[in-house]
């Protein structure tokens, strides 16, 4: 699941994280790529000021689209 995962993609999440005060659904941004299927994203409120940035595993994570993409 989400082997495509790219820098600056746009995720949400697919769980709550109790710890960082983000609940499931929360959008943010990947801007680090790292080992084992895990990806820093940095979530921001809608000022744009950061409000929690960690390493999140991509099963954790839901790939958001803006443009059209076809099922398959």
């Amino acid at each position: 699941m989400n082997k495509n995962l790219e820098l600056l993609d746009v995720v949400a999440l697919l769980t709550d994280i109790p710890e960082k005060h983000l609940v499931k659904g929360q959008v943010g941004t990947i801007v680090e790529i790292h080992h084992n299927n895990f990806y820093e994203v940095e979530f921001c409120n809608n000022t744009g000021e950061t409000i929690a940035m960690f390493a999140v595993k991509s099963n954790k994570l839901l790939h958001l689209h803006y443009d059209l993409k076809k099922a398959g």
